[in-house]
């Protein structure tokens, strides 16, 4: 595992920091490439890494305890996300995520790009929680962060979780993690995914966006958990 591990000397972000906080590169992010349905970035781990540090700061509250959303300066992120027009075909897959996982069912728009990403999340969750599924990479403690998402956006404004992967995390599916919601808050939170990824899909081209180089170095970047 080539884990890019950064710490802080100073709390910052208020309630999610402490002394020699420490944040890591999740293997789970890596399948994000150039070449994947997946939004992606096209620096290096370190670079990604310097990108969170510097928006420490603004870190927002994730849909549980444990999981932060740190709003990053947007260059270099290219976004999966496609909006969806009349007649495009849509093609789909049933695969694990990752070895060990049950299968899953995932939708695609056939032959749409990534575009530049307007806004981009990138999603960390505390080694302890990660813990619960036992896919924490970092020690299982409170100090601990792991990037395992980047959700890049097309549009200026936040993007709700998919809604397969909050039904998947909110009924216990296999690699999903718990959210903890009450009914009532889960169905507020379903119905807000609902009306935005209702004329959305990922880009099934399976390319790099025009004008992109693949990187092939060590250091693959890497969506949503």
């Amino acid at each position: 595992m080539s884990n890019r591990i950064i710490s802080w000397g100073n709390a910052q972000a208020d309630g999610h920091s402490e002394e020699q906080t420490i944040v890591g590169i999740n293997n789970f992010v890596k399948r994000q490439t150039a070449t994947s349905r997946f939004s992606h970035f096209s620096g290096s781990d370190d670079e990604l890494l310097t990108r969170v540090q510097q928006a420490w700061e603004q870190a927002k509250p994730g849909y549980r305890t444990g999981v932060l959303l740190v709003p990053v300066e947007p260059s270099g992120f290219f976004s999966g996300v496609v909006k969806l027009q009349e007649g495009d075909a849509l093609s789909g897959t049933y695969e694990a995520r990752r070895e060990g996982e049950n299968p899953r069912k995932a939708v695609v728009a056939e032959g749409r790009e990534k575009m530049a990403a307007a806004t981009v999340d990138v999603v960390l969750y505390n080694s302890q929680v990660l813990a619960e599924d036992e896919d924490n990479e970092l020690p299982a403690e409170h100090t601990n962060w792991e990037v395992v998402s980047i959700n890049a956006s097309p549009d200026l404004y936040e993007m709700p979780i998919e809604p397969n992967v909050l039904m998947h995390n909110h009924f216990g599916s296999s690699g999903g993690t718990r959210t903890n919601l009450t009914d009532e808050d889960f169905v507020s939170m379903l119905r807000r995914s609902f009306r935005y990824w209702s004329d959305k899909a990922l880009a099934g081209c399976n390319c790099a966006p025009s004008g992109v180089t693949v990187m092939t170095s060590n250091n693959e970047q890497g969506e949503s958990k």
